[in-house]
């Protein structure tokens, strides 16, 4: 099993939501309203009156199998929509309960 974290504009939380919910992946975690500066390009995600936007994160343990569709699919929707700031993460998962 992996755990795929991704980061993004919270304008898309929902589009993210129904990407992973659209290949069969039902469970998830996020986390609301963070903030956070890409090491690439974009703007900071401060929540502040100089930067405004906010992030969410969201982590999502998926079989092997599924993790090539996933990234995929958020490599697509980030390449669309490039005011998103996504960025995603495959981590092993070593135990699970």
């Amino acid at each position: 099993m992996k755990a795929i974290f991704v980061a993004y504009n919270q304008a898309y939380n929902q589009e993210i939501v129904n990407l992973l919910e659209g290949l069969g992946q039902r469970g998830y975690t996020v986390w609301e309203e963070i903030g956070g500066r890409g090491s690439v390009d974009g703007e900071p995600h401060l929540g502040s009156h100089a930067w405004p936007t906010q992030n969410h994160a969201l982590l999502s343990v998926v079989e092997d199998a599924l993790v090539p569709a996933i990234m995929n699919h958020l490599r697509d929707t980030d390449a669309a929509n490039k005011d998103l700031g996504l960025r995603a993460y495959v981590l092993p998962v070593e135990q699970a309960l």
